[in-house]
């Protein structure tokens, strides 16, 4: 029988190749799930930076630890009926992953978009493992949500909608088990509906089953602005171990949601200049600076298109997306934010950028640069913070959230941002850690698969095969 008992402390060297091992691992997750290109894509980029870690534990083939680790602990699938204004059923699929539970419940966002699939949501389901790993917090991974278009929806079809998703989906949650929060298309009016027919079917207040609550009926201060607050945070210390601040530096920053929004507000307050952000439908430009409470109007009140910002500034550009790409990486700047979707970034793109001297790259959204791209950032000396490491602050503060729930108590905005921002910092040292100890100095996003992945499998080897 195998000893599975602290085989991650002792490193051991074993002269076969054991890439083999893992590049088995990748070559059969393909051929499993060959129609689900972006999951094969964020699996191929975590492993294959595995590669000096995985050298050293021949234990882990032993186990079929890697195999175990692409594989989701539970895939659920679930229809969504509901009614429209106009009393007609309409009919949804809603989803959830339960990807890996082995070092706390299932963390992990609900997204409504008509882009959602499974693959899209293996992958989200896949890095945030790593990602809540990175936190330091005792939270697994997940991911779930929606085919459901939320935009042009009224309150009332967003209602109906939300309760039957959550009628669903009650069954697989809760605060010890799986615990959703919100992403794209799931902002507070999405979670107050979900939460009110949970409560409902329950009968009882089990606050710390959904994160990103109204502070009024138990979220936590800081929630919202969490995300791109943390992405600021690590910039600031990749930043800083290369000799150089955020101070006076140009920015731009795709997309003008939640991470987007506050990402711009706390780059601002440190000094840089922010003149560019977009929507799905273009992208405003002004070289003197993007005017943040006009955002805010335009986006969180209004929910308009950003292009109604030049009406407030009649001397910004609008540049339409052509071909449905954004045209905001025609635009030089020092740093770059992609904090809408995933793959914004493509080779041909992230040429343009280093042709135009951008010094860093931070991923607010999730996997929004293709492996290509990363690597050629890479190899032109771009600093590049990696979204699992980059973006965890939302997560974080979701579990300060659950926290809270537990105590039956709530933090000061001071003492939910300062606890932020010391769980980001040690996200980046762990992140710059691992990628010095593995032989990849200054390649963050090696260190941050390394150190996610370092604690993910001593929690695995521990538990034994399940």
């Amino acid at each position: 029988m195998l000893d599975l008992s602290g085989v991650i402390e002792t490193k051991k060297i074993k002269n076969t190749n054991e890439t083999d091992y893992l590049n088995r691992v990748i070559e059969t997750t393909k051929i499993k799930n060959a129609r689900e290109p972006e999951f094969l894509q964020a699996v191929n980029e975590v492993l294959s930076t595995l590669k000096p870690f995985i050298n050293q534990h021949p234990e882990f083939e032993e186990t079929s630890l890697l195999e175990r680790l692409v594989e989701p602990e539970r895939v659920i699938i679930f229809r969504v009926p509901w009614i429209d204004d106009n009393g007609k059923v309409q009919v949804n699929k809603g989803y959830r992953i339960q990807f890996n539970s082995a070092i706390g419940p299932y963390k992990g966002g609900l997204r409504f978009h008509p882009s959602v699939n499974l693959s899209i949501l293996k992958f989200l389901a896949f890095e945030q493992i790593f990602k809540n790993a990175l936190t330091g917090l005792p939270i697994g991974g997940g991911k779930g949500g929606s085919d459901f278009d939320p935009k042009g929806k009224s309150d009332n079809e967003v209602m109906r909608f939300c309760q039957s998703f959550m009628t669903e989906l009650q069954r697989h949650i809760g605060e010890d088990t799986d615990v959703p929060a919100g992403d794209i298309g799931v902002g507070a009016r999405e979670i107050g509906y979900l939460f009110g027919q949970f409560k409902r079917i329950k009968n009882t207040y089990e606050a710390g089953v959904l994160t990103g609550k109204g502070t009024e009926y138990g979220g936590s201060l800081i929630r919202k602005e969490a995300t791109g607050y943390g992405l600021i945070y690590f910039m600031r210390e990749m930043l800083k171990v290369s000799g150089k601040e955020l101070k006076d530096k140009t920015v731009i920053i795709t997309g003008s949601g939640n991470v987007a929004i506050y990402a711009c507000q706390k780059v601002q307050e440190y000094g840089a200049n922010v003149i560019a952000m977009s929507d799905s439908n273009g992208c405003i430009y002004n070289r003197n600076g993007i005017d943040l409470s006009t955002i805010q109007q335009i986006k969180e009140v209004d929910r308009l298109r950003i292009k109604e910002y030049l009406k407030y500034h009649p001397n910004t550009e609008y540049m339409e997306n052509q071909n449905g790409k954004t045209r905001i990486f025609e635009i030089k700047a020092d740093i770059v934010l992609p904090c809408a979707t995933q793959n914004e970034i493509d080779l041909e793109i992230a040429q343009r950028l280093v042709s135009n001297g951008v010094l860093a790259i931070g991923e607010g959204a999730n996997m929004p640069t293709t492996i290509e791209a990363t690597h050629y950032l890479l190899e032109n000396n771009v600093l590049f913070a990696p979204a699992k490491a980059a973006n965890a602050g939302g997560v974080a503060t979701s579990a300060l959230e659950m926290s809270q729930n537990s105590m039956r108590y709530y933090w000061t905005s001071e003492e939910v941002d300062k606890k932020l921002d010391a769980i980001v910092t040690n996200i980046f040292e762990a992140c710059q850690n691992a990628a010095k100890e593995y032989g990849c100095d200054n390649n963050y996003v090696a260190g941050a698969n390394i150190a996610g992945f370092m604690k993910i499998s001593k929690a695995m080897m521990s538990q034994g095969i399940v």
